[in-house]
């Protein structure tokens, strides 16, 4: 049996799969929590590491990847140290920063350069909140790596001296470069100038990987001579482990909503609602991507004091259409629209609405509109839609599944709910760099089919209610 190990470093935890090359298998696995927080020192992601792999986890490992959460900025000095905790994609401090530099060039020359209009979220908004907020950091900062390149590149021995090599050269992919705001997907190069004009000086930046190239050898961790595959964002991850077909939609309720497909021709979207990635194959991934999601649900469950099976009754014993409640499910801003720096609202109350049971299933239907309105923008730049995969966290719920394919109008795939999907496809990429072959190896994925009658009028309040109060979240942004 030939073992590889794919890693998913997420916001939340580590989380490790080992598989089998034949046949993608799970032969064991690990996790560890990371500390809660927006800003993180990235040594708390390899302390996880650390801690998930050990006790011989990865013994008989040929080949590893990691998969990371996209757009985390680890800005790092000339001796290989972070200059400050990692700001993630899901820190909104440089909403202001974002919209000067989109002002600066032009929401179109953004989309043409990068694919993508930046949002708080990206990389080089956060390189422009370093130069204005902490110029003596900003001015240490020589290199900035996303997070799977900084484990990648820690993995091969990289790190300060002396436990480590400041100066082993860095790689990524394209995948997740293409989600910094610097990097071209139609290039298929970086954009100095644009980091320049976020940073005010130039970056030593990591060398873009091929799809399935071996980077090296892992120096930490594991087996000597166990060969490190280039890793990716956990979006292009997702998509590499379940392999979409034509036609399908990746809806995934993890701490974020994100809504992607596999294309054959690079996206941009000049009004910024689908960024135009790369995936971890060569092809692209235009994704549309939600700050609140399984969270939410979560959050109301808490509210209400019931356990997540608790929830689901409650939502599931509210008819559709909650009574007439609506939820604008914003509680950590919102990134679409881009609305950073905005809060959640709930409408249509009344004495004869206002239940647990109608409660819940708003916050299921509200989080699901948010994502149809996804689909919908995909679908606008030629993405066809005829299924969805229903994956993440949030996926889990019973409710979920279960009015998804109504809210979505779509039938909905359910992918085994409870496998890693992101750490899934990193080990598929890594038994793709071992083999050499030109396409990676066929796993197969098993998913059950739910369809149901699609609900416009859920949709049609949702859509009533945003565009209702979308110039007084507007105006908050502009003044807040």
């Amino acid at each position: 049996m030939t073992l590889v190990a794919g890693i998913d470093s997420s916001t939340q935890s580590t989380k490790i799969v080992i598989c089998d090359v034949a046949d993608g298998s799970i032969v064991r696995t690990a996790a560890a929590s990371h500390p809660d927080g927006t800003a993180v020192d990235p040594e708390a992601w390899w302390g996880a590491l650390c801690t998930a792999a050990g006790d011989g986890l990865l013994d008989g490992v040929t080949a590893i990847s990691v998969a990371g959460q996209q757009h985390g900025m680890v800005a790092l000095d000339d001796a290989g140290r972070p200059v400050r905790p990692a700001l993630l994609w899901n820190d909104v401090r440089s909403a202001d920063d974002a919209d000067d530099l989109v002002a600066e060039l032009g929401p179109n020359a953004w989309a043409a350069a990068t694919g993508s209009v930046p949002t708080a979220s990206f990389t080089v908004t956060k390189l422009r909140w370093l130069a204005r907020h902490e110029p003596a950091n900003a001015a240490r900062t020589r290199s900035v790596l996303l997070p799977h390149d900084w484990l990648t590149w820690r993995l091969a021995g990289g790190g300060p001296a002396p436990d480590g090599r400041p100066d082993l050269a860095a790689t990524t992919d394209r995948g997740d470069a293409s989600g910094t705001g610097y990097w071209s997907p139609a290039a298929g190069g970086y954009r100095p100038d644009l980091v320049e004009r976020a940073l005010g000086h130039p970056l030593e930046l990591p060398r873009v990987a091929a799809p399935s190239e071996v980077v090296g050898e892992a120096a930490r961790l594991a087996p000597p001579g166990a060969l490190l595959a280039p890793g990716t964002g956990d979006n292009m991850a997702a998509a590499l482990g379940l392999a979409p077909e034509p036609g399908d939609v990746v809806v995934s309720l993890g701490t974020s909503g994100t809504i992607f497909a596999t294309s054959e021709a690079a996206t941009h979207d000049e009004a910024g609602l689908v960024a135009g990635f790369a995936d971890a194959t060569g092809r692209f991934l235009p994704l549309v991507c939600t700050l609140n999601a399984a969270r939410v649900l979560a959050t109301v469950a808490d509210l209400l004091g019931v356990s997540p099976d608790g929830f689901d009754a409650l939502a599931l014993a509210a008819r559709p259409g909650a009574g007439g409640l609506t939820l604008l499910p914003f509680l950590d801003g919102e990134r679409t629209p881009n609305l950073p720096r905005s809060r959640g609202l709930l409408a249509g109350l009344s004495r004869g609405n206002f239940s647990r049971e109608n409660l819940a299933r708003a916050a299921v239907e509200g989080v699901l509109c948010g994502l149809a309105v996804g689909v919908d923008a995909l679908r606008e730049h030629g993405v066809e839609a005829r299924r969805a995969l229903l994956v993440g966290g949030g996926a889990r719920s019973r409710a979920v599944r279960e009015i998804a394919p109504a809210v979505l109008g779509l039938p909905v795939a359910l992918p085994d709910p409870g496998r890693e999907w992101v750490a899934i496809g990193a080990a598929r990429q890594a038994a793709w760099a071992l083999s050499g072959a030109a396409a990676p190896p066929d796993w197969p994925v098993a998913a059950g089919l739910v369809a149901a009658e699609p609900d416009p009028a859920t949709r049609a309040a949702f859509a009533d209610v945003l565009a209702g109060v979308l110039p007084l979240l507007r105006r908050e942004h502009a003044v807040g």
